[in-house]
């Protein structure tokens, strides 16, 4: 991996193949590992994974984060590696994140999409969740609570080694990591106008399967400029349950983007 200095924080980085610039930007509790199968169905272009701040290989300072400072990090390494403009792809809090950019630096994408994530808010239920996270993870560990967390993301028949990978990812996240990433989307605001205004190119992706966010709340617009692909035979992790066909919708996608 290779590194750069964002905010004065180290964000670690995956950086290959040549083409149009693409940024894939994980989940909560991931990293660029979580995009690992899916890489070689994208092999047209070039990809740009980072490990977002708490996250992976990349600096977990202590204390609570925002959604804006992270995606403010994204635009420090686009800039870090000269890319004026990208198109940018978030998964779950990798979206929250992407939307944030959006309503900021709209001029620094060709064009953006939504993998299993949303622009509602947290529930006042979700924002107990997040809380209940941050106990759980001071008081048994980043360990027991990435167990709790995984085996929910996936659709109910997958390969267990899948759901296990997932989970060896999810234990290398530092715990003050994870918990600043939780109270930044416990935190962050209704970005549904941002979805709805916007007149870039947008994909949505939903899976058939998700239980975590279903395909009613990642389609909330539905505008000449927007893509929706529902996933037949995934949960929240297209990206390791259906890394070919995931592959096939963004590679239709960044073609689209050529053609306009």
């Amino acid at each position: 991996m290779e590194k750069v200095q964002c905010n004065g924080s180290t964000i670690c980085y995956v950086d290959q193949g040549q083409g149009e610039p693409l940024i894939l930007l994980h989940g909560f509790c991931g990293s660029s590992a979580y995009w690992e199968q899916l890489l070689p169905f994208l092999s047209g272009f070039r990809v740009i994974v980072p490990d977002l701040r708490g996250h992976g290989r990349s600096d977990a300072p202590m204390g609570s984060y925002t959604i804006e400072q992270m995606a403010d990090d994204v635009l420090l390494l686009m800039d870090e590696l000269d890319i004026p403009k990208a198109t940018m792809l978030g998964h779950s809090l990798g979206g929250y994140i992407m939307l944030s950019f959006v309503q900021r630096y709209a001029s620094r994408l060709s064009g953006f999409g939504l993998i299993h994530s949303t622009a509602y808010p947290d529930s006042e239920e979700a924002k107990e969740r997040r809380v209940k996270a941050v106990s759980t993870i001071q008081g048994e560990g980043i360990t027991a609570f990435v167990d709790g967390l995984v085996p929910g993301l996936f659709a109910p028949d997958t390969n267990p080694q899948c759901i296990q990978r997932a989970k060896e990812i999810g234990y290398l996240t530092p715990p003050q990591g994870a918990i600043g990433a939780a109270l930044a989307m416990r935190e962050r605001p209704d970005r549904r106008d941002v979805l709805s205004a916007s007149v870039l190119p947008i994909l949505l992706v939903a899976g058939d399967q998700d239980g975590l966010i279903p395909a009613e709340r990642t389609f909330t617009t539905d505008h000449e400029n927007v893509t929706r692909v529902v996933i037949e035979g995934a949960g929240h992790m297209s990206m390791m349950e259906q890394p070919e066909k995931l592959g096939e919708v963004i590679t239709s996608f960044m073609n689209q983007l050529e053609h306009e």
